[in-house]
Formats: structure tokens, sequence, C-alpha cells
């Protein structure tokens, strides 16, 4: 398995529409047995990605959207981790097997989700239930000149009155001299540090399973454990579904990925063939943008891993979990093989009083969707 750039403009994405027909399986009940079968043996763990804050959810809160209250169910608002351990909560009982479920967490959420876990008393989960906590942190960069310009001088931009433009312009002027002043491409440390610090994408928390030893204590415990199912907090349509599971043993593969039909406000990315070869074309590596909309399938991020190919690819074994430095050494070279995206974000400098500046940063990600490119 290999990764490569971000897509360059010469390449031919096509939608990939065609896949599915390819894709169609018969047998349905007998790849259910084959995932009922994997379950009560007690190879399958779930792998929830709740690392982010859910400003999207919540009009701009900073709160860890794990935690929020988004749905009101049975005279309850109930919250997205609540949702996701009552799905592991039936799949359990009709299996009779306790199934594991790992929250990946990071620097900005894992001490909210723990304390809330330890109130909640787990839900009365009657499985193993884990945290693992992030192991990766990016640094905010001082955002080049040429991309400060790009951002504003070509990109689409609401047009304002004649006053308000001068202002915005005159605003733009300054903050692109105060990157050329501060050295572009430089660390971004004048702040606190929540704002100069910066989550690094989602690619990063499946390694990190490998390196915080939350992967060697589940082994430990669970040494028959085969298969995960990795996917966002917010995908509540993601299920432990038996079929789909015997399907991914059936295939063989390392990773299968599910993919969702588009709808008109789904971006993200898609299944495409990228040159001949298809792949999940992640939104950032599209050279433009409208092409996104070309894909008839979007990328739900859920995945079904097996996990000793995964480790393979790695180039690690199981018994190679104990040794953090090949471990590290690993994700190091895997994750320079993985495509990088440089994002533009805002900080706010606050000064008291109600007073504060707003300031262009660059920062980086790695996603786990080009782990199929």
């Amino acid at each position: 398995m290999t990764g490569g750039g971000a897509c360059p403009t010469t390449l031919t994405a096509e939608d990939g529409r065609s896949l599915s027909e390819a894709g169609q399986q018969p047998g349905f009940e007998q790849l259910r047995e084959v995932g009922w079968h994997a379950l009560r043996a007690g190879q399958v763990a779930v792998v929830t990605l709740a690392g982010g804050a859910g400003s999207r959810w919540t009009q701009g809160a900073g709160v860890v959207k794990a935690l929020h209250p988004f749905c009101k169910l049975g005279g309850k608002h109930r919250a997205f981790i609540e949702t996701h351990l009552a799905k592991s909560r039936r799949v359990s009982r009709e299996v009779g097997t306790p199934l594991p479920h790992v929250f990946t967490t990071s620097y900005l959420t894992h001490q909210p989700t723990e304390e809330f876990l330890r109130r909640a008393k787990n839900f009365g989960y009657e499985g193993p239930l884990f945290l693992s906590p992030g192991k990766s942190i990016g640094l905010r960069l001082v955002p080049t000149v040429r991309d400060l310009r790009f951002a504003w001088e070509e990109m689409p931009q609401q047009m304002l009155d004649e006053q308000q433009q001068k202002v915005r312009d005159s605003l733009r002027t300054a903050l692109i001299g105060w990157a050329r002043s501060v050295g572009e491409v430089s660390d971004y440390t004048d702040n606190v540090a929540l704002q100069c610090l910066h989550p690094v994408g989602h690619w990063y928390e499946v390694p990190n399973l490998f390196r915080n030893g939350v992967l060697l204590r589940l082994l430990q415990e669970r040494p028959q454990l085969q298969y995960l199912l990795l996917h966002n907090i917010d995908t509540l349509g993601t299920d432990v579904d038996p079929a789909l599971l015997g399907l991914h043993i059936q295939e063989g593969a390392c990773l299968s990925f599910e993919m969702i039909t588009r709808r008109i406000d789904d971006r993200g990315g898609g299944l495409a063939r990228v040159n001949g070869r298809p792949r999940i074309l992640e939104g950032l590596a599209v050279p433009r943008e409208e092409d996104e909309f070309a894909l008839s399938y979007y990328n739900s991020m859920t995945t079904w891993i097996h996990l000793d190919k995964l480790l393979t690819a790695f180039g690690l074994t199981r018994g190679d979990l104990t040794n953090d430095e090949k471990v590290a050494a690993a994700v190091r070279e895997v994750a320079a093989k993985m495509p990088t995206y440089i994002t533009h974000k805002e900080v706010k400098k606050r000064w008291g009083h109600g007073q504060e500046d707003v300031y262009p940063v660059a920062q980086f990600e790695k996603l786990w969707g080009d782990m199929t490119a």
C-alpha cells in the first residue's frame, strides 16, 4: 500500500459509478453468517474518531463534538458518544459477545471525554471501553504572502459595498505586511498555546492506536481480535453490519471503505478513478472545486480494517507493538508517503477588555481516505 502527493492538475479523475456494479455480491445470507461468526468469536472492535470540536454542530461553540447533545430520543437529549455506545450494546447482546469500543481523543477532547464518561458511568456499557489519546500534534505557521494573495485575490469573494471593501482591503494589506515582517512559514508562537497548536488530521488516529498502548492492551485482553470498524463520531448511520463485515472478510482486503450516494450538500471527496485506478479522492485534492460535484458516491470515511494486514502495511507485527521506537519509525515512514494538505485558519489574539485581533495562519493535515491511493 503506497501513498502519493496531492493530485496534480493534469490527472484524469472519473466518476466511480461503474464500480458499484462490479462490487455487487451474491449470497447475502452467507455473508451475514460469516460476519456473525466473527462477531461471536470476539474478532471485532469499533473505533470511533472523537478528537474534534463540534463547531459545525453547535454554530461555533467550542465544545467537544462527541459530548454534544445533538438530538432528543426517548424524552432525553442524547450525545454522540451515548448513541454509538447504545448501538455497540445492541450488537453485543445480539451476538452474545461483548464488543470492544474505542474512542480516539486529542489534546482538545481527552480530559472532557474521560470526565463525561466517568460521570455517566460509561452509560452502563458492559463491554470493554477504551479512550485512545492522541500522540501527534501540529504547530501552526505564519502563511506565505503568495498564499494569502491567492486566497484573497484569486478565490471567489463576497462583494461588499465601497466603504466596506476599502476597510477589508486595508486590513488584508496590513496582514500581508504582518506575515512578511514576522517571517513567512515561521512558527506561529505569539499567542496562547491552544491558538498555536492544531490537530493534524484523522490519518494519525489509527497509528495512534499503535503508539499509545491501547491496541496492545486490547490484543492482550482479546488476542483473537482481527477486525476494526473505524468511523467518524458524527456518522450516525454507521453500524456493525454482519453482512458488510462478512463481505470484507470474504474479499480478504486490508481496508474496505463504505460509500454512500452523494447529496447536494455533501463535501469532502468521493469515489473516483484517478488515472484509471479506483480510489477515494479527497475534496482538498480535487484540482477544481466544481469537479467534486461530478462524483456520484460520497466518502463516509467508515472503514473495515483487517488488523494484521494493516500492521504489515506499516512493516509491523503484533509483537512489535511493545517496541516504541520501531512503531514510531514505522508511523513516520508511512506518514511521509501520505499527501499533506495545507489549509488556512483564523486565530484570535485577545488583548482583554473585549479587544482581539484575528490573524490568518497555516496548518497541515493528513487524511485517512488517502490510504486508498
